[in-house]
């Protein structure tokens, strides 16, 4: 049996990045691993669904989603969770006059943990609010809020730098770059604040200045000492990149149409920005994507937001492990089983 790692107590729901400490993405990176390397055999893959046999999970994703809702479902099932969903808000009652609180309330009254994605920022925090208050609270984890925030991208996207990192010495110290539309990119924004977990990291961020990074975030940087630049030229800052992070424009967020009268082609990914990128960097992003990422890049083992996308699914069950208490019950199962 392996050694259990040094476990952080004290979560009890997943709303925001900046609470987060490097104990817990530490421990939570190692969970991750440790369950893909149980889950390879089939009776490990029996054993973990045992491990959440008793529990169920509502996802309540009144926010269109595919990847994240998917990812969550999956990770449910690895562990045998079962899972309550609502996709559609004319399902719920709110549409009858149902306040959120209530709403909220009633679904922890048939389950163990609540899911949820929503387009108002602020919900996930709100729910967690009332939960705090009640006899029986469950867990909450913000599966997206908003514009503001979405920290289980965030976590996968840690797992993802930290395993591709693994043999330069981890995120300490690295370079990273963020490019696209940095004003609005919840997925930025909570891997921002992750960096205080890191030291000597540098950011770089490359955005259209309508789309660059918001003051919220860039006062947060400054108060933790984290160093970054702002460019609007990916050509500049490409060659001392160790990760660059792109992300779409997010047009859905539009008031005015202002997406469209963006020149986009200055942040673009593709065969010319390959050959100026280090060998040993990496390109990430959280998809779906457009025409910032060409797809002949998928093909260049520098690519590594498909492999980032399953790590999604990984790290989601690794929270799901964390916020119900099974940690020892997971290292007590061998990931070297005979079938």
């Amino acid at each position: 049996m392996a050694d259990i790692p040094v476990k952080y107590e004290g979560l009890f729901h997943v709303i925001n990045t900046a609470v987060f400490e490097r104990r817990l993405l530490d421990e939570l990176c190692s969970l991750a691993t440790r369950v893909r390397a149980v889950a390879k055999t089939r009776a490990g893959a029996r054993s973990l669904q045992e491990l959440g046999s008793n529990k169920r999970a509502m996802l309540y994703f009144t926010q269109p989603s595919t990847r994240t809702f998917l990812s969550f479902n999956n990770a449910c099932h690895l562990l045998g969770i079962r899972t309550s969903e609502i996709r559609d808000p004319s399902t719920s009652s709110e549409v009858k006059g149902e306040s959120f609180e209530d709403a909220i309330r009633t679904f922890s009254s048939y389950v163990d943990i609540i899911i949820m994605r929503s387009r108002e920022s602020g919900r996930a925090a709100s729910a967690a609010q009332l939960m705090d208050t009640i006899k029986r609270p469950v867990p909450i984890i913000n599966a997206g809020s908003g514009s503001d925030q979405h920290p289980t991208q965030a976590l996968l996207d840690i797992y993802t730098l930290d395993r591709s990192f693994l043999e330069r010495g981890g995120i300490d110290g690295k370079v990273i770059g963020m490019m696209g539309d940095l004003k609005r990119g919840r997925t930025v924004r909570s891997l921002c604040y992750l960096m205080k977990c890191y030291t000597s990291v540098h950011l770089v961020f490359i955005a259209p200045p309508d789309f660059a990074m918001q003051d919220d975030i860039k006062k947060f940087l400054k108060k933790q000492r984290i160093s970054f630049i702002e460019s609007d030229e990916l050509e500049e800052v490409l060659p001392e990149l160790d990760a660059l992070y792109v992300t779409r424009m997010q047009s859905e967020w539009d008031q005015r149409g202002e997406s469209k009268d963006i020149d986009l082609s200055k942040y673009t990914f593709g065969k010319e920005q390959l050959d100026t990128l280090k060998p040993d960097a990496i390109v990430m992003h959280p998809l779906p994507r457009g025409s910032e990422i060409e797809p002949l890049v998928d093909s260049d083992p520098r690519a590594m937001y498909w492999r980032q996308e399953r790590n999604g699914m990984w790290m989601r069950v690794a929270v799901l492990i964390k916020l119900l208490g099974l940690e020892e019950s997971l290292y007590k199962l061998s990931p070297v089983v005979n079938d």
